[in-house]
């Protein structure tokens, strides 16, 4: 528990400032998700080679990126990446592998580019939003109300918990701190709006949209949690990797704000426009 919180401590001002300052031409965020991108990506690379796989680590690794940098325009090109992503892969593999386990390697290098890449691209693409101070805003609310979850989730399931929500993918979680995480994250989403509305920001959020979007936060950060701990059994790894004292590896801190960028991202802009 010290070593993750001497982690948070550390990470989170940095984390902070890059999502604050922009350069002429893009916001710093970029740099930030680009990075998450690389390390994470090969991290579930590496899971799937101890499930049996073979991606194309550095085709992956590259088209993600992809989607990091053309989220920088709103998504315009994202169908032309995911398409070479789906085809040359699977015509490499095809030609120049093992027939037998083409498949399968080809998923492995799809999804890695999907999981990682397209989901961690919305980041970019809701820190570039007009005005900057809303695109700033949105990026706060999507990082801060799934940690939030994360956090709550973790104290009252560890202290509290009693009734095992997915025991065959995660043993310590718990219904407890499922609920737990669900309310950190609804709290924190009214807790930053009020903040961004006292800084004079565009963000503009009734309580009504703080509450739906605060829950949609905390179901789907706990999905992504209990995602990323399906794979590392399929994998037979407790952590993704080791690069983050106390939390485990990159994914293992990750793998709930990707999904819940992507909620964030979609509900601005279909539901609030």
């Amino acid at each position: 528990m010290k070593q993750r919180t001497l982690t948070a401590l550390c990470g989170i001002p940095l984390l902070i400032a890059f999502v604050w300052f922009d350069t002429p031409w893009f916001p710093l965020l970029i740099f930030v998700v680009a990075g998450v991108v690389i390390l994470g990506i090969r991290e579930f690379y590496q899971l799937a080679s101890k499930a049996g796989g073979h991606p194309l680590t550095v085709f992956g690794t590259i088209c993600a990126l992809a989607f990091v940098v053309v989220a920088l325009f709103g998504f315009s090109f994202d169908w032309v990446i995911l398409l070479v992503s789906m085809l040359v892969p699977m015509i490499w593999l095809y030609f120049r592998s093992n027939r037998e386990h083409a498949v399968t390697n080809w998923a492995w290098t799809l999804i890695g580019i999907v999981y990682v890449g397209w989901l961690m691209s919305h980041y970019v693409a809701i820190r570039n939003l007009e005005p900057v101070e809303e695109g700033r805003g949105w990026v706060f609310i999507a990082l801060f109300s799934t940690f939030a979850c994360d956090t709550s989730a973790y104290l009252i399931g560890r202290s509290w918990g009693k009734h095992l929500m997915a025991p065959s993918i995660s043993p310590a979680k718990t219904w407890e701190g499922a609920a737990a995480g669900l309310i950190g994250a609804i709290v924190a989403v009214v807790v930053i709006n009020a903040i961004m509305l006292a800084v004079n920001t565009d963000i503009s959020l009734s309580l009504v949209h703080a509450i739906i979007l605060g829950c949609l936060i905390g179901v789907v950060a706990q999905i992504g949690d209990l995602l990323e701990s399906s794979i590392k059994r399929k994998a037979g790894a407790k952590d993704a990797g080791s690069i983050l004292p106390g939390h485990g590896g990159l994914l293992d801190r990750i793998d709930s704000i990707m999904f819940t960028g992507v909620v964030v991202y979609y509900y601005v802009m279909v539901v609030i426009g």
